[in-house]
């Protein structure tokens, strides 16, 4: 890894742990309106979603070595994920969770925090597509083949946000995959590497937080990393890598609606492990696999952050509200 990416990554790290600190001394709006109760009735703070977003967007804007366009789209898609998902969070309606819930609000004319987080997290990646797509060095495709590529990025883009969301269910979880993703990112080249280490870098500052039940990431930090994720591949890989991502991406959301990616991961021998790894057991449980939590993670491991009491992942197995693009 070159001197950049690698100036890249702390950057992001110092300043998602200094608006983490900011944020903290002077909450908008107070700190209650930032603090959620877990199942061990003690308080979480959703400032960590903010903090994230505005680490990894200004190490994407400060450091050199990424092209006009894949900066303007990293900061584009993550501060309007953050955006949208950070007013979902504090203003979500309960009673409405999925893509199904709450475009069936708006067919009986009535918009949700959901429904606006849709149209927004949509729209900024259609617009961080056309950006990437408008790229000086960008060999000529033809009217049909750009198409094709605003077609995919937009995808990757939205998919990406939705689907770590998804995943933001226990402590810890949300910011492990980041970290998974943005490594298997950066074996497609130094470009891919260059977009993907600030989500990276900011996600891992906070994780010691996070697994320590501190913070969450809410949906302002999950939407926030995955939309950035999503340009990393977008602006980076090949079409057809792009597309694979994109059906991995497809597949896993529509599996979400039948499948508890918990329940998985809890059968998974070396997902649990990784699951559990530095998390606080769950209380008026046994401890197993050398002093962790193993497996039996309780259905209130995460406290509501907004939009609804359901599951992200369509299964209704965790309490941690969130509003996917997906039901």
């Amino acid at each position: 890894m070159s001197g950049r990416p690698v100036l890249r990554l702390v950057l992001a790290g110092a300043g998602a742990r200094l608006g983490y600190a900011v944020l903290g001394r002077r909450p908008p709006g107070g700190e209650q309106t930032w603090t959620r109760t877990n199942h061990r009735g003690e308080q979480v703070s959703l400032l960590e979603g903010p903090a994230v977003a505005a680490g990894a967007v200004a190490a994407a804007a400060a450091v050199p070595g990424l092209d006009a366009a894949a900066r303007a789209a990293l900061m584009l898609a993550g501060t309007a994920a953050c955006a949208v998902g950070c007013y979902d969070d504090l203003a979500g309606d309960a009673g409405k969770h999925g893509f199904h819930g709450h475009l069936g609000a708006l067919a009986k004319g009535e918009i949700t925090t959901g429904t606006a987080k849709i149209a927004g997290i949509g729209a900024a990646s259609l617009t961080a597509s056309l950006v990437l797509a408008g790229r000086a060095e960008r060999p000529a495709a033809g009217v049909t083949g750009t198409a094709a590529d605003v077609a995919i990025n937009t995808g990757l883009v939205a998919g990406a946000a939705n689907l770590l969301n998804l995943f933001d269910l226990r402590p810890g979880r949300a910011i492990k995959v980041t970290t998974l993703a943005g490594a298997a990112l950066a074996a497609g080249g130094p470009r891919a590497r260059a977009a993907a280490v600030a989500p990276v870098g900011a996600a891992l500052a906070l994780l010691p937080d996070d697994l320590g039940e501190q913070s969450m990431l809410g949906d302002a930090g999950a939407n926030a990393l995955g939309a950035m994720l999503g340009v990393a591949a977008a602006s980076a890989l090949p079409r057809g890598a792009r597309i694979a991502v994109l059906a991995g991406i497809a597949g896993l959301t529509a599996a979400s609606e039948k499948i508890s990616f918990t329940k998985v991961i809890e059968r998974t021998r070396p997902l649990r492990w990784l699951d559990m790894l530095g998390r606080r057991p769950a209380p008026g449980r046994a401890r197993s696999d050398g002093g962790r939590q193993a497996g039996a993670i309780g259905d209130q491991e995460r406290p509501p952050a907004g939009g609804s009491p359901a599951g992200a992942d369509g299964s209704h197995d965790a309490a941690v509200a969130r509003t996917p693009l997906q039901p």
